[in-house]
């Protein structure tokens, strides 16, 4: 899914904001004696001490092979939450996968432990440095909003999306964002073209950044049902990150989407001259989703469907799509140790060491995916 980012592109942040919410289960039992069942046994790792293989050098980054013992929480992460996206990774397995996923399909049920142990018999990290060796990078988040549209416009719904216009081959780049709300020209083209109308041009804004959305459509006999926009084209105009605009002018200290909305909300007549600083504009698809469901993630650039939580974006150039890698990361929002998998991309995502965290959907990853901004480290852990 190309998506640009907002803190560099770069999730996707103004309607859906701040609210997290945190679940707990509590339980009881009638019987005095409660019997649990007995601990399974350990696995016992082999010995980590085999001469080591030589580093393998990447278009933009450089492996550096290391010890198991070097993977910050390797021993407490749950791996078995990274499983269902590995299992996604294997539905396109690249040529070196193709003999270890029918292993990763079969050990979908199996323990934890087991799990690990398949991973250190079978696997090698490595440590993922720049060609400069450096192995310290940046983690940014992003993450799949849910809006409210109308089929139609309407009172309150006025900001249209739309559908790639036929004429987008034949101009490159194609009209800016400005030019498309102010040109007749552009105007004419994207007649026809329009998927569903928002309710505020920074929601649109959001949707371009992250790429795609989950929509609740109205349609124009009432009925509501949930649909999928999803990255179809861009205009080819690059990226300037509002935010970053605002800082250069000294209007905010705070660029994330928090910070952004309270600008806004203090200067309401300026929202065109913000929103235009960005020239760039995504164009969507419409997918349709099965009724009554969660719906299954967005599709990252590896065609595949992403998992909150271990999914990442990465720089291609640096690690190829469907690969397992160990991220880890500490800072103010959030601290990660855990198996992700490289599945998407993005046009800011670019380095060496350089991520982006897919938060899942709705407020509270939005919240988290529109703050993130701190250090990493990455391992790949790649066949024998």
């Amino acid at each position: 899914m190309q998506k640009p980012r907002f803190l560099t592109r770069h999730p996707q942040r103004i309607g859906f904001l701040l609210a997290a919410i945190v679940g707990m289960m509590t339980g009881c039992s009638w019987t005095p004696v409660v019997q649990t069942p007995a601990p399974e046994a350990p696995i016992v790792a082999p010995a980590d001490n085999s001469p080591l293989p030589p580093a393998i050098t990447q278009a933009q980054s450089r492996w550096v092979p290391v010890r198991w013992t070097e993977l910050p929480g390797l021993e407490t992460d749950a791996v078995q939450d990274a499983w269902p996206a590995w299992l996604q990774s294997c539905q396109r397995p690249a040529a070196a996968w193709k003999a270890l996923c029918p292993e990763v399909q079969r050990l979908a049920s199996a323990s934890p432990q087991a799990q690990r142990s398949w991973i250190r018999q079978n696997l090698q990290p490595y440590r993922v440095e720049s060609n400069e060796q450096r192995s310290e990078g940046l983690l940014t988040g992003y993450y799949e909003p849910v809006m409210d549209a109308s089929r139609l416009p309407r009172k309150g719904f006025v900001v249209p999306l739309y559908a790639p216009p036929a004429s987008l081959a034949q101009r490159k780049p194609w009209y800016s964002r400005q030019e498309m709300e102010t040109v007749s020209a552009a105007r004419a083209a994207l007649r026809g073209k329009e998927l569903v109308y928002l309710a505020d041009p920074v929601d649109a804004m959001v949707l371009h950044i992250q790429g795609s959305g989950l929509i609740n459509v109205t349609e124009p006999d009432g009925r509501q049902r949930m649909v999928r926009l999803a990255f179809a084209a861009t205009n080819d105009q690059p990226y300037k990150s509002i935010g970053r605009w605002l800082l250069d002018q000294g209007q905010i200290r705070d660029a994330s989407w928090p910070g952004i909305k309270d600008w806004i909300s203090r200067n309401p007549s300026r929202v065109n001259e913000l929103l235009w600083q960005n020239p760039r504009v995504v164009f969507f698809k419409e997918e349709a989703l099965p009724p009554g469901v969660t719906p299954p993630g967005p599709k990252g650039a590896q065609g595949v469907p992403l998992t909150a939580g271990r999914s990442i974006a990465v720089d291609r150039g640096s690690i190829p799509y469907g690969t397992p890698v160990w991220l880890q990361s500490s800072g103010p929002q959030t601290t990660l140790d855990r198996l992700v998998l490289a599945q998407d991309t993005g046009t800011a995502i670019v380095g060496a060491v350089r991520a982006d965290y897919y938060a899942g959907s709705g407020t509270a990853a939005g919240e988290l995916a529109g703050r993130l901004k701190q250090p990493l480290k990455l391992w790949v852990l790649w066949p024998k």
